[in-house]
């Protein structure tokens, strides 16, 4: 019966968390249930919303409730997002970021073939998709970048390493 109430703990704790959840913070909430249990019920309930509108996914290190990307386009007509777009320069700033992190701002414009870059950190910044991993040690200091926990939330990876390889980008480019 017991493990019945914290499935429900568990399930709400997903839904309205807001952000994901590590094992170890569920385990907290639920009066220190062991980790192990905390897993097993988070399989049972991947399994259960497995084939629904919402699913159950682990990213960033935790693990959260998101829509189905089957029904993907109908949310956009309820939600009718606004505002942010994705352009070309925000878009090779930010995977330049992400394949070559921690990097300077010079060595991303140097990347992009001289381009300045300094609007799209700007954006990716207020964004919150990169964030400051701290400075250089060469003259001058420069800052240095790399990707937020935000940008695994928001493109749904575990950690950098589940990016696709570089490689494999290079020949989707060519395609094009």
């Amino acid at each position: 019966m017991e493990q019945k109430k914290y499935k429900k703990v568990i399930e709400a704790l997903l839904i309205c968390g807001g952000k994901p959840l590590k094992l170890k913070e569920i385990s907290k909430i639920c009066d220190d249930l062991p980790l192990e249990l905390v897993r097993k019920i988070i399989e049972e309930l991947k399994e259960e919303y497995k084939d629904r509108g919402v699913q159950l996914v682990e990213v960033a290190g935790g693990f959260r409730m998101e829509s189905n990307p089957e029904v993907a386009s109908y949310l956009k007509r309820l939600f009718k997002p606004k505002g942010f777009k994705w352009t070309k320069p925000l878009l090779e700033t930010l995977a330049i970021i992400a394949y070559f992190q921690p990097i300077t701002r010079a060595e991303i414009s140097a990347k992009r073939g001289g381009v300045d870059v300094s609007g799209s950190i700007k954006v990716l910044l207020e964004k919150g998709f990169i964030e400051v991993a701290g400075r250089k040690e060469v003259p001058g200091r420069p800052i240095l970048y790399r990707t937020s926990k935000f940008f695994l939330e928001y493109f749904g990876l575990k950690s950098v390493s589940d990016l696709p390889p570089l490689e494999e980008l290079k020949k989707l480019v060519r395609q094009d």
